[in-house]
């Protein structure tokens, strides 16, 4: 009697290729700059980034902050995108966990 066939297939599929991008310049001094705080919607970041709003005043009272929402975080949010472009000389985002 023959066992009959299986057959099954990788699950790991065919990851896309990734190419890495570079870091974007170093801000070289803050002061007088304009540092986005940008929660970008996971669980706490909201709370961590109100957090890092307040280090900033207490610590470098010459940082100007703005703490924003990214949209989605799942998509570009072109729109903030822009308005940090604009607006900002630099924008720290929080991802969460």
């Amino acid at each position: 009697m023959t066992e009959p066939k299986l057959t099954v297939l990788n699950p790991l599929g065919f990851p896309p290729r990734v190419e890495g991008a570079s870091l974007a310049q170093r801000v070289p001094i803050l002061d007088g700059k304009t540092v986005f705080l940008v929660d970008i919607g996971f669980t706490n970041t909201d709370v961590f980034m109100q957090e890092l709003d307040a280090w900033f005043r207490a610590h470098l009272p010459n940082v100007t902050t703005r703490v924003a929402r990214w949209r989605n975080r799942h998509e570009h949010d072109p729109d903030l995108a822009a308005e940090i472009r604009e607006h900002g000389d630099a924008a720290i985002l929080g991802v969460g966990l």
